[in-house]
């Protein structure tokens, strides 16, 4: 008596770990990204009513803070040596913009200061950054 096979070979592909191997992909990739700021002085902007965003190759910050520390791009500096340090970025890039990041209580004879070097290096694209303010919010 001979017997015949009623089993089918089929190509099967096991998806009941996929889920498993997708969750620690996203582990993975969460753990090994690295975020950066921009780090500078720690400074409280004032208040605006309107703003606007610009380039970030295009622009320098400059951050003073209410104790009259300077940091132009990460890099701490003295007001004597702004026009110097500025000469150069603008030598570099001569579409340079100088955004300003000055706390409210920073003396302004110090941001005087760093606006005449400003003025010595050519950097003569300048403005403000502040905070917006929302309406009917005080703070």
């Amino acid at each position: 008596m001979a017997f015949q096979r009623t089993t089918k070979k089929e190509t099967y592909i096991p998806t009941s770990s996929m889920g498993d191997i997708a969750f620690l992909l996203l582990v993975f990739f969460m753990v090994t990204v690295v975020f950066t700021e921009e780090t500078g002085l720690v400074v409280k902007l004032p208040r605006a009513e309107a703003g606007e965003e610009g380039i970030r190759e295009l622009i320098s910050n400059i951050y003073i803070n209410d104790a009259g520390k300077i940091s132009i791009d990460d890099m701490i500096v003295r007001p004597e040596d702004v026009a110097a340090v500025m000469s150069q970025k603008v030598a570099s890039n001569p579409f340079l913009i100088v955004a300003f990041k000055t706390d409210k209580y920073t003396p302004y004879g110090i941001v005087s200061d760093v606006m005449e070097g400003l003025k010595e290096a050519s950097a003569v694209k300048v403005f403000f950054n502040t905070d917006m303010e929302l309406p009917g919010v005080a703070f």
